[in-house]
């Protein structure tokens, strides 16, 4: 009997009754009612190809696989089961397999629309973006209502900062399908990147109303909320946050969780449940056991903000001092060639300059092994620009963070995180899945980036010829209401003060303006900076009296621009990592008076600044004095700590020796 006369030979009853058995998830009965007919027809595709779709649901993907492939090779232009096929081959990582049974599976059948979309999906996988928009559009031109092929589509162009393309795509498949939670949240999305923020709040609480239980959704309307200035529920939000943490919930990525708690367990915490879910380890490759010893020990920095960005401004001469004698520096570029300044600085900076924009993720692992990198170093963590990923799939036999995210990346294919003894005392160590590396001071600096000649006067920047001018251009994301409280009680301490802040977008404005007149304080005396070039942002400084920082996100690169200025900060020391930022920064600089340890303190020391010009005049001496001095701003001393560092670890490891805590002596 022919194959075809088999599967004709099969009842009508024979075969809805093992669809049926699928159908209503009754695998494990369906293979033993198909595996019967497989005894008496022992060569129907179609069998092989739904035994082959039961394993898949019971996670057997390798029996799986096995199946679709018995089915293609008994029937050749099998559409199905080429697309059942190649779907469960990406399953398993064989992305490049499974892009070749998908584009099987179209020649057999041109216009098969679900072939086209996995294979659009498979494309996306390996990084190949361009194709990946050819197919979803390929889908969509199949199927104009295809919904999730416009959302995926969005993704994509989202993906490459597409924006305004990216919203397009989205918009259509809400049109499409005006409950699609997801779409809307991608939308939300991109609003956000492009600083659309009342826009991508509103698409984030429509995700959460049609799908409350939507992954990380109450962490995007959280910092929404925060970027707009937005406080009227936020205890209430924070109670329900803190409880789900509490509970495992995937309720916040961990980069939003940090200007709204202090409490370094439940970040510990809410970053694993977040890394578990998102960036698991993958075992695509053989772990690096180890390289040959090097001559050189070959260091590879991964940032998507070699640029214009504070991670560029600190960094940059850092890459270009480093020991060439015992050191060979990598960068991959995880963003985009700007080919401004600080990105023509870091390319002609480094020793290799690899961008891997357009890579996947398992491309770039895969160029970091083929370089032999040693010590690969996280620059941006969990943050917007980073691929976590790779670092999942291990770029190097030693992975650390550094700089751009201020707290434990939660996984276990991380070995260090640098900090200093100020940034994670000896106790706080358990709540760091890393070993750490103590340095003697955290924060690297650009020594060569010097005051700017420019100078404003207070009336260019809108401030009143009079009066005591505090100041703090952090982020509105890292303003609370509770530090909010400690500022409006300073300035009606100081009668005539003004406090100048930064706000990137009109409603934080005005709801910054409603705030402060809440409590008790006349909305004059807030003073708003906008977004200017670096040289002017700097000068701004000059016209200012004291820098009053955040809490629990204190000033990382800002506070360092400020003191540079010869402007003093005054800092809330709290218990986080990122709550420590600037006491370690006032530490390398000697200007531990400056670090206060109660929202009392902190507002009494500010009073006491701003009403007694002599202790202020004699910091701002002791200030200036420090910045030749002290090592906050000697980026060769820094070096030369990290190196030493860099050849620890290192050395650990030829020794066939386990991560340990590194301490780096002055």
């Amino acid at each position: 009997m022919t194959d075809s006369n088999q599967q004709s030979a099969l009842s009508k009853d024979q075969i809805d009754s093992v669809i049926k058995l699928y159908s209503n998830g009754q695998y494990q009965e369906a293979i033993d009612k198909i595996k019967a007919l497989n005894g008496v027809y022992p060569n129907v595709p179609f069998l092989f190809n739904l035994i082959g779709a039961c394993y898949k649901e019971l996670g057997d993907l390798k029996g799986a696989v096995t199946m679709f492939e018995t089915a293609v090779n008994i029937k050749s232009d099998y559409a199905e089961a080429h697309k059942n096929l190649g779907i469960t081959l990406r399953d398993i990582g064989q992305l490049e397999a499974a892009a070749k049974t998908l584009k099987k599976a179209i020649e057999v059948d041109p216009g098969y629309v679900d072939a086209h979309y996995n294979l659009a999906i498979t494309f996306n996988y390996l990084g190949q973006f361009t194709n990946a928009i050819d197919y979803y559009e390929k889908t969509i031109a199949l199927n104009p209502n295809f919904a999730a092929a416009h959302n995926n589509l969005g993704n994509v162009l989202n993906g490459l900062g597409r924006n305004k393309y990216a919203i397009q795509s989205f918009e259509e498949a809400i049109r499409i399908n005006p409950n699609f939670a997801e779409a809307f949240r991608n939308l939300g999305n991109s609003f956000r990147a492009i600083q659309k923020r009342e826009e991508a709040l509103f698409c984030f609480k429509c995700a959460k109303e049609m799908k409350s239980n939507m992954d990380f959704i109450l962490g995007d309307i959280l910092n929404s909320k925060m970027q707009l200035c937005l406080w009227n529920d936020l205890n209430k939000l924070l109670d329900d946050l803190k409880n789900k943490i509490n509970n495992g919930e995937k309720v916040i990525a961990p980069f939003p969780l940090m200007p709204l708690i202090n409490d370094p367990k439940l970040l510990r915490k809410n970053t694993e449940v977040f890394v578990k879910k998102m960036h698991p380890k993958r075992q695509l490759f053989p772990l690096i056991e180890t390289y040959t010893k090097h001559k050189k020990i070959r260091i590879g920095y991964f940032s998507g903000d070699f640029k214009i960005h504070p991670v560029a401004y600190l960094t940059a001469e850092l890459y270009e001092i480093h020991n060439r004698d015992h050191f060979e520096i990598h960068a991959f570029s995880l963003g985009k060639d700007t080919n401004d300044d600080l990105n023509l600085r870091i390319k002609a900076g480094v020793d290799h300059f690899h961008n891997v924009d357009s890579m996947s993720h398992k491309e770039v692992a895969l160029l970091a092994r083929s370089l032999e990198i040693d010590i690969a170093v996280d620059l941006g963590g969990h943050t917007a620009k980073s691929k976590t990923n790779v670092f999942a799939m291990s770029a190097a036999p030693i992975q650390l963070s550094y700089i751009g995210y201020l707290g434990t990346m939660g996984a276990d294919y991380y070995d260090y995180l640098i900090a200093d003894p100020v940034m994670i005392p000896k106790e706080n160590q358990k709540y760091y899945l890393e070993k750490i590396v103590y340095l003697p001071s955290f924060q690297v600096n650009d020594s060569t980036d010097l005051p700017p000649e420019i100078t404003l006067t207070r009336k260019d920047v809108g401030l009143p010829e009079e009066g005591f001018v505090f100041c703090c251009f952090n982020n509105t994301y890292k303003f609370t209401p509770t530090i909010f409280d400690s500022w409006a009680r300073i300035l009606k301490g100081v009668e005539g003060s003004v406090l100048m802040i930064f706000a990137n977008n009109e409603l934080s404005k005005i709801n910054l303006n409603k705030e402060i007149t809440l409590r008790g304080i006349d909305p004059d005396r807030l003073v708003f900076g906008d977004s200017v070039a670096r040289p002017e942002y700097l000068a701004r400084y000059r016209v200012a009296d004291l820098f009053l920082d955040t809490h629990p996100y204190n000033a990382g690169t800002t506070a360092s621009d400020a003191l540079k200025m010869g402007l003093p900060i005054l800092t809330l020391k709290g218990n986080s990592f990122n709550s420590r930022e600037a006491a370690s920064i006032l530490t390398s600089i000697n200007l531990p008076e400056l670090i206060t340890n109660t929202p009392e303190e902190y507002e009494s020391l500010a009073i006491e600044l701003a009403t007694n010009p002599e202790k202020l005049k004699t910091i701002k001496k002791k200030l200036a004095s420090n910045l030749s001095t002290a090592p906050l701003f000697n980026t060769k001393l820094f070096t030369k700590h990290l190196e030493s560092a860099y050849t620890e670890m290192y050395e650990r490891h030829h020794k066939g020796l386990e991560p340990d805590h590194i301490y780096v002596e002055v």
